[in-house]
């Protein structure tokens, strides 16, 4: 299914010709009807000579409804430039032809109207301003069609202009993402809420959960319609009438994107390649306000410029937008900027969400220049930067690409070395990525983190692995796997439970190893003493390193065979009698209260036993 948006001054014939083409009056508003003239969006549809069914969106050439148009003509495939002969190009038809190549739409058919009102010369000069008017644009080359809605003159060889325009234009992608950018939301009586848009991204489904972006407002699809029609499935290119329930009109504004839960977040900010028209009425200065429109949904910004102070017109540069209201958009979406009653320009959005950056900073433009331009491979690691590490899948929402497209171009990244990937299953939709650079760095920090600690610590033989991912920052679903693959790559050793430099060797002297044998055969001898041998702590802590004691508790500390000696004892106990209190394994051991609870609660803290009132338990019974 495609979509065909009219551009144009107002009073130009748009409405006119739509009806003419499809039968269906687009001007739904009394106040358009009772004026002439359209105010907001009109819809219909019409089957073409192939048999292909197409949506068309009328808009309004009112310089005062440019924000209408704007909400309009987002989610176009194909653009009907209309120019009247009597008129010829006006203000609205440059500004809205503008409007249209900032969005990047580059298939088009150049209609001009009221071909009865002037004769073959006028005609032709009117053609041939048209068609100069084009030549700088997207939809440079697009073919000019002259029609009178009137009498109907052209209106059929138009419409089989339109369906070989369509033979040459791709259908819209489906990433498995749907988004529908909300252009009306309104209640219908014993339906409930009907939102409408240009389906773009993904499918959607009778039955499906759905939310609303931003807000957070969620529901469930009741129903789906286009063109007046049930349907089951919408596919990207559709114009959909969705009926929600769960859902009242008053939560939805015009601008929200319905989305499938849990994956889409509006943003304040993003980051842009900005385009200024080269007749744009001034140019901007950093820190310029403005207005930021992309789909439906439009928000007051200040545009930052990264580059320079001053942008002027017909110039390009990088940029932040930062908006007073969120928006959800992704990277490679098309937007709009707009000031009082003017178009400025527009661009690209290359990336969302994003933190304030430092200005003119060359590696920041490199990296901004990937995200736009590189390889789809390149565009992924460059996702990756700023999110490491992240999942693939957390990688396909955020480059916009299908998480099958994100997979490929993981694997792709990773065998090329641009990327490193934790796990030893291969690359798959959950494994945890880091840009290659980014590995880097955390074996480095790795080295130095350790490397201060065995400083500190000559007699330990490392840290435990809780203890290094905490100071390295590791968190969430990367943290083990990612001290795996440092064990791994050799980049640290694993002995004793404990994580170390694998250079790294406790070398003890002759006196104090003496100290620290004559310590455990105290032990050995005495597992309760009245008053306990004491060890130097860098050497008690070697010794537990090492698995020749374990300490139970500050001060309670047993050799190693005597405390699996012990805790057999009382696991026996409660295997026989099903549960115990303290007096009983005091009893069982024969020593007193001290050591029994710390024996008992290091035995819960190693998950053996559990504690019921003031009873211990077998863990798992």
């Amino acid at each position: 299914m495609y979509v065909i948006g009219t551009a144009g001054h107002v009073d130009h014939g748009k409405s006119t010709l739509v009806q003419a083409l499809t039968g269906i009056d687009p001007d739904r508003l009394v106040e358009e009807k009772r004026r002439g003239m359209t105010i907001d969006l009109g819809f219909a549809w019409v089957t073409l000579p192939s048999g292909r069914e197409v949506s068309i969106v009328d808009v309004p050439g009112h310089e005062r409804f440019i924000k209408n148009m704007l909400a309009g003509v987002g989610g176009i495939d194909l653009a009907l430039l209309i120019v009247a002969a009597d008129e010829s190009v006006m203000p609205q038809t440059r500004e809205h032809l503008a409007i249209l190549d900032l969005l990047g739409v580059r298939r088009g058919l150049a209609v001009i109207t009221k071909a009865d009102l002037a004769d073959a010369d006028i005609l032709a000069l009117v053609q041939l301003e048209v068609e100069e008017l084009l030549d700088t644009t997207t939809l440079a080359g697009s073919p000019v069609h002259a029609v009178s809605a009137t009498t109907g003159e052209g209106v059929q060889e138009l419409a089989a202009a339109i369906d070989a325009a369509l033979d040459e234009t791709e259908q819209r992608r489906d990433v498995g993402r749907p988004r529908l950018p909300v252009d009306r939301s309104f209640a219908v009586a014993g339906f409930g809420t009907v939102v409408t848009g240009t389906l773009i991204d993904g499918t959607l489904e009778a039955g499906q959960p759905v939310e609303i972006v931003p807000g957070g407002v969620q529901g469930r699809i009741r129903g789906l319609q286009s063109h007046r029609q049930k349907i089951d499935t919408a596919s990207p290119g559709n114009r959909v009438a969705v009926n929600l329930s769960g859902v009242s009109a008053q939560e939805i504004n015009r601008g929200g994107v319905l989305t499938r839960p849990g994956w889409l977040r509006a943003t304040r900010a993003v980051d842009v390649r900005l385009h200024l028209l080269s007749d744009a009425p001034h140019g901007i200065r950093h820190n310029f306000p403005a207005t930021f429109h992309a789909f439906a949904a439009e928000a007051p910004a200040k545009v930052r410029l990264l580059e320079d102070d001053e942008l002027a017109p017909g110039g390009e540069a990088w940029a932040q937008v930062w908006l007073e209201e969120p928006i959800a958009v992704v990277r490679g979406d098309h937007f709009v900027l707009r000031s009082a009653d003017a178009t400025l320009g527009g661009g690209t959005v290359v990336d969302v969400d994003v933190k304030r950056h430092r200005r003119r900073r060359a590696p920041l433009f490199e990296r901004l220049g990937r995200l736009a331009e590189g390889s789809p491979t390149a565009q992924l690691v460059s996702a990756l930067e700023d999110q490491e590490p992240a999942s693939v899948g957390a990688l396909a929402r955020r480059a916009n690409v299908s998480e099958a497209e994100a997979l490929a171009l993981a694997r792709e990244a990773v065998a090329e070395g641009s990327a490193v990937a934790l796990g030893a299953e291969g690359v798959t939709a959950g494994t945890q990525l880091y840009t290659a650079a980014g590995w880097g760095r955390l074996c480095g920090s790795t080295r130095t983190t350790l490397g201060a600690f065995h400083r500190e610590f000559p007699l330990r033989e490392g840290m435990t692995r809780e203890e290094l991912r905490s100071r390295l920052g590791l968190r969430g679903n990367a943290a083990q796997p990612a001290l795996d693959r440092l064990v791994a790559d050799g980049v640290v050793g694993a002995s004793g439970g404990v994580l170390r430099l694998p250079e790294h060797s406790v070398e003890v002297t002759a006196q104090q190893r003496a100290a620290m044998d004559a310590y455990v055969a105290a032990l050995e001898r005495d597992p309760f003493p009245q008053e306990a041998p004491t060890v130097a702590p860098e050497l008690l802590a070697l010794l537990a390193e090492q698995g020749r004691v374990v300490r139970a508790a500050q001060g309670v500390v047993f050799d190693a065979s005597t405390y699996e000696r012990l805790a057999g004892e009382v696991t026996s106990l409660l295997r026989a009698q099903g549960k115990a209190t303290v007096a009983e394994v005091r009893d069982l051991l024969g020593t007193s209260r001290k050591y029994t609870l710390a024996l008992l609660e290091h035995l819960d803290d190693e998950k053996v036993t559990r504690r019921v009132g003031d009873e211990r338990m077998l863990l798992g019974e």
